[in-house]
């Protein structure tokens, strides 16, 4: 019963149907017909349905009105197996550049040939992907394994902070260009006090990040207790380092979600 109502909430067309059938039982088929344009042939396939699924309101969702023989393409075999074979020889060609070598194959044995979004549904419907037979590692005591870096997981942050409690810094910089010279503002604030500092730099890089930071921490009068940033690569490198020599957490927002930085981008605004 459950899942049958849950179902039935989210089918505009259910619901409305089970309205029609409650005003026709109360009011009629005239005003039904005049009210609805639905007479009572219809309601009946309607309560009927509901009858036979034991009173399930899902059963009032409409039915998929997708034909059971639906009409398939019939595409000449030889302008597929060309396709697989220019795909197998080169994995990575699309259907742009297949397009003008089936146009001469077409030609040259005299049949007609085919559209270049019809070439890319040809692949699709016939999964002529082949993997890219390139350099397959499988040593991991090589020098090329233990000096691979390995990517740490960053710790993300869903929902702008919202905390009473004094420390949770929101940094961003703002590039700024004026007479084709670009400078860029790095601008830091507390979430709950709004304390708050601004500084302008040339360059956009970790350094600068990390001494803005080693600036701020000396301004501000209490003690940091997160730091929430966004992906930029100022926020990563020598400046991620320093937080987390510090063992001060950093937090980045999702990528294009500025509304998790309410606090610094509406501070931006006014600087």
């Amino acid at each position: 019963m459950l899942y049958s109502l849950r179902r039935f909430s989210e089918s505009e067309v259910a619901q409305q149907r089970m309205k029609i059938i409650k005003f026709y039982e109360e009011y009629g088929e005239k005003a039904t017909k005049e009210a609805f344009g639905a007479d009572r042939k219809i309601i009946s396939k309607w309560r009927k349905r509901l009858k036979e699924a034991d009173g399930h309101l899902s059963a009032l969702i409409p039915h998929s009105t997708r034909p059971h023989n639906v009409r398939r393409p019939d595409t000449p075999k030889e302008i597929i197996s060309f396709i697989k074979v220019m795909r197998e020889k080169y994995p990575r060609i699309g259907k742009e550049k297949l397009k003008p070598l089936l146009d001469k194959y077409c030609n040259s044995i005299g049949i007609k040939t085919v559209s270049e979004s019809t070439i890319g549904n040809i692949i699709r419907r016939y999964k002529i992907f082949y993997p890219n037979t390139g350099r397959i590692y499988h040593n991991p005591n090589s020098k090329w394994a233990q000096n691979r870096v390995k990517k740490t997981k960053r710790l993300r942050i869903k929902h702008p902070l919202r905390s009473d409690d004094f420390g949770h810094i929101v940094s961003d910089t703002v590039e700024r260009i004026t007479d084709g010279v670009k400078d860029y503002f790095y601008s830091a604030i507390d979430a709950a006090g709004k304390f708050a500092l601004t500084l302008n730099y040339k360059r956009l890089n970790s350094k600068n990040m990390k001494e803005f930071y080693e600036r701020f921490k000396e301004v501000y009068p209490l003690t940091i207790k997160s730091w929430q940033s966004d992906n930029g690569l100022e926020n990563l490198g020598e400046f991620d380092k320093q937080l987390k020599k510090d063992g001060i957490p950093h937090y980045f927002s999702y990528p294009r979600c500025p509304k998790i930085n309410t606090y610094i981008e509406r501070y931006n605004r006014t600087i």
